[in-house]
């Protein structure tokens, strides 16, 4: 129930956009919440918690039309957004925005939340247009993930 929330928040934050970039945001954002949701699952994490950090992840990039520092700033954003909706606790809040802050650290180790979130956004990108090759600083975020799901490479 909190998710479909959430989803609805992003909807209007997003209902404006050129409708290009609607649809590119909305691929990415559901994309990527389906999926932390699924490795949530698998991992013995919170599902919706996973589902939600994805539906967040990227939204001050959307927003503000830069990537610079977006991580960092994102969670600051969606931290906003949970406060005010009040549909998180001050722990759960804390979750999801540790997993948004750290989200484009793809070479460090972090917690296990922050993980799944970094995890569910390469398995969109790698996924999502199976014609682009692999980012360098995914490639080994990648090779795990094809391991850990039973996937060729």
């Amino acid at each position: 129930m909190r998710l479909k929330q959430l989803r609805e928040i992003i909807n209007e934050e997003i209902k404006n956009f050129d409708p290009d970039k609607m649809i590119s945001v909305t691929n990415h954002l559901y994309g990527v919440s389906v999926a932390a949701q699924m490795l949530a699952k698998k991992r013995g994490l919170n599902p919706e918690l996973a589902a939600m950090a994805g539906m967040l992840h990227d939204m001050y990039a959307y927003k503000s039309g830069s990537y610079k520092d977006h991580a960092h700033l994102g969670a600051d954003l969606a931290r906003e957004i949970l406060n005010k909706s009040a549909l998180t606790s001050e722990e759960e809040t804390e979750i999801i925005c540790s997993a948004i802050y750290h989200h484009d650290d793809k070479h460090v180790i972090d917690s296990k939340m922050d993980e799944c979130l970094k995890d569910a956004d390469v398995i969109h990108h790698c996924f999502n247009d199976l014609s682009k090759e692999v980012k360098e600083k995914e490639k080994v975020r990648y090779a795990a993930l094809c391991k850990e799901l039973g996937l060729e490479e």
